[in-house]
């Protein structure tokens, strides 16, 4: 032991420092639990009938447009339904020519006729009769265009039933999962059960970060503040962005910390698009910013708000004032000068006050 503490003052110490700089330091909150992407248009497709797929137009990763084909029904029988209601139309609207022909020559008959009353040659009797023919030819000439109304309807019905045997991209977007085949038959669901969807259209363009924070930090996070976005799959990056929406109440969960759900989007509207939805997300929203504020690594304060000093070779413990602080940066409105070293490897037990310091000067993280 005494051969180990005539070694240690004889030899200094290696220890890491970092000269105290200016720069931004900002008072920030954190989410509780990992944040995700996700896309606010974002469209889980289910048929609204039942039947057989004869055809899937796009797969995954394809870019589709609004109202474009994603996959087909078979539709033979609505096919049928429909050549039925086009076979009745025709029908119909011949019988309405017969009836409505029939119509008008009753109408002229008896125009012929009531002149030849009023000559007091046609008899009241026969006047009523042509009347009556008149106004019965009239009634059937209306019944039956009622009918070729009530065939177009069918066609148009026919249509529609059609309509739904094709499942279309309901906006720009591109297809993130297929979850059926060719030949499958496809049942819709019931009423108020949901049933699961077969084709999944995800709209990059509208990506946002959803993070939960800690129900105690609600009150002081507002829309339109800036955040710094990490997200795993882009390591060591961060990118800046905007709280657009703050959830007006606290999730309660059980066995879980009550949270509030905070939506940011990215300032980069491209990088946005990139992001793929799922992906963890951390959020960190800045509450306070001082731009040239005295600062040093978070790492380098030791409890009660001291750091070691090495300028002259040897460590000099300082008492310090902290200011706004983050995991980063800590700022300092007392306690330092611009440019003194801090020592930022405090994970020694030799590293005290006064121990002989060799000093490996490592630059300033920007």
């Amino acid at each position: 032991m005494a051969l180990w503490a005539a070694r240690s003052f004889r030899e200094p110490i290696p220890v890491k420092a970092v000269r105290v700089a200016r720069g931004p330091v900002a008072a920030t909150i954190t989410n509780t639990k990992a944040g995700t992407v996700r896309a606010r248009r974002r469209a889980k497709l289910s048929p609204q009938v039942g039947g057989s797929v004869v055809e899937i137009t796009h797969r995954e990763g394809a870019w589709v447009e609004r109202g474009e084909a994603l996959l087909r029904l078979d539709d033979a029988s609505q096919q049928a339904q429909l050549f039925l209601a086009k076979e009745d139309l025709r029908v119909a609207e011949a019988s309405r020519g017969e009836a409505c022909v029939q119509r008008d020559r009753a109408r002229r008959e008896l125009e012929r006729k009531r002149g030849l009353a009023d000559q007091k040659i046609v008899s009241a009797d026969l006047l009523d009769a042509l009347e009556s023919t008149y106004q019965a030819a009239r009634a059937s000439c209306n019944a039956v265009s009622a009918q070729v109304g009530r065939a177009r309807a069918q066609i148009t019905a026919a249509s529609v039933e059609i309509d739904k045997m094709v499942m279309r991209a309901p906006f720009d977007g591109v297809i993130a999962e297929v979850a059926v085949e060719v030949g499958e038959w496809i049942t819709p669901s019931p009423p108020l059960i949901t049933a699961p969807s077969v084709i999944d259209v995800i709209d990059s363009s509208s990506a946002y970060i959803s993070a939960p924070m800690d129900e105690v930090d609600s009150a002081a996070i507002r829309a339109g503040q800036r955040v710094k976005v990490t997200v795993d799959s882009r390591p060591g990056e961060a990118f800046p962005g905007s709280v657009v929406r703050v959830a007006p109440y606290v999730i309660d969960i059980e066995a879980q910390n009550r949270t509030v759900e905070v939506e940011v989007e990215l300032d980069d509207a491209e990088l946005a698009r990139t992001l793929l939805p799922g992906t963890s997300a951390d959020v960190e929203v800045v509450l306070q910013l001082a731009e040239h504020a005295l600062r040093i690594p978070t790492e380098a304060l030791l409890a009660g708000d001291r750091v070691f000093v090495a300028d002259d070779g040897r460590l000099e413990e300082r008492k310090v004032e902290v200011g706004l602080k983050n995991w980063d940066y800590a700022e300092i409105s007392h306690g330092l000068e611009e440019g003194q070293r801090v020592v930022v490897t405090l994970d020694r037990v030799e590293v005290q006050v006064g121990a002989r310091v060799e000093v490996e000067e490592v630059p300033f993280r920007p």
